[in-house]
């Protein structure tokens, strides 16, 4: 009986949890020459204490057809409501409209929805924020480049935090992975969830997925995420960015070309006890900081000269992320 009744409680409270969950702010878009559909986002709700495995719930991807970010006192129901209409073939704004005549508890006015989707070779965006939900809130559509995108967002900071991240979409290098994550780096401002203002940093978790044409629906070919607890006062947007700068690549300067220019290289490649930096002169005495890659910092020093020997044998055999004078960034993998 006891157990009964704890189950219930359970229950509930993870019930509870997903009806205040307020997913703060997030981007979903589509290219129409690559057809790929992609999502990101971040909130300051702590996944820790919710029933969530994945931290990229919000962000619904339907590879060659569209993409469907649901948030704002969130319920999967409504969002299983807008898979299907999607599926349907009803394009953004027609898949908008349907959630607003038909929210599961007839409350559309508290929810907000950003959509994207092709329809043949065209490709349309639509956004929604209902007039109840937690102020500031606002959503943004445009399109760059034949790239379509919905920013949208609540209990913000204000306007600027969608507008930064507009901007820094727009003016991005490289795919539309790299674009999401440039969105995301534009709400990195200390309470841009105003809840997480307190923790000193924008909110506690944070997430970007991309997927291609081909790809299986729930198997997006680029998946990167991060949560972080209540009060560690850890900045997830930075953490998700190492974790993404070790495994994408964006642009001239990206981690997949550590020696560009011949200012910043790695050797060897896998290391076992030790790792050299080969630095130009110009970097020495800068420090350097080491990451895993869950984007937690596991070490961090100062570079002596142009060759600098890090001690690395205690490390757990993976793939590290190693960034010199905030700067220049290359990776190794420890054996």
């Amino acid at each position: 009986m006891k157990s009964s009744i704890f189950l219930l409680l359970t229950s509930l409270f993870v019930f509870v949890n997903i009806l205040q969950a307020q997913d703060t702010f997030s981007i979903v878009a589509a290219d129409s020459t690559s057809r790929e559909v992609g999502s990101a986002g971040a909130s300051c709700v702590d996944l820790f204490n919710t029933g969530f495995s994945d931290d990229s719930f919000l962000g619904d991807l339907f590879p060659d057809t569209g993409a469907i970010n649901s948030q704002a006192y969130y319920l999967p129901a409504n969002q299983n409501n807008a898979r299907v209409r999607m599926r349907a073939g009803d394009t953004p704004s027609q898949i908008i409209d349907w959630l607003k005549s038909n929210d599961v508890q007839d409350n559309a006015s508290i929810r907000q929805y950003g959509i994207v989707g092709f329809t043949g070779s065209n490709v349309s965006a639509a956004g929604h924020t209902g007039s109840n939900t937690d102020d500031y809130k606002n959503h943004i559509t445009g399109s760059i480049n034949g790239i379509y995108y919905s920013i949208q967002g609540n209990i913000l900071l204000g306007q600027q935090i969608l507008d930064s991240m507009e901007s820094r979409f727009r003016q991005a290098d490289g795919d539309l992975a790299c674009r999401l994550m440039a969105a995301l780096q534009g709400a990195k401002v200390v309470g841009a969830d105003t809840r997480c203002e307190p923790n000193g940093s924008s909110t506690l978790f944070a997430f970007l997925k991309v997927a291609g044409p081909t790809d299986a629906y729930g198997s997006p070919r680029f998946k990167v995420s991060v949560r972080t607890r209540n009060n560690a006062g850890i900045e997830p947007i930075d953490s998700l960015q190492h974790i993404f700068d070790a495994q994408y690549v964006c642009g001239t300067t990206s981690l997949h070309e550590p020696d560009v220019d011949l200012l910043f290289t790695v050797h060897p490649v896998p290391a076992q006890e030790f790792v050299k930096l080969v630095v130009d002169p110009s970097l020495v005495n800068k420090s350097y900081k080491i990451f895993d890659l869950n984007g937690r910092q596991v070490s961090k020093g100062l570079i002596t000269a142009p060759e600098t020997f890090i001690n690395i044998y205690s490390f757990k055999s993976g793939m590290y992320l190693i960034e010199a004078g905030n700067q220049y960034k290359a990776k190794f993998i420890k054996n």
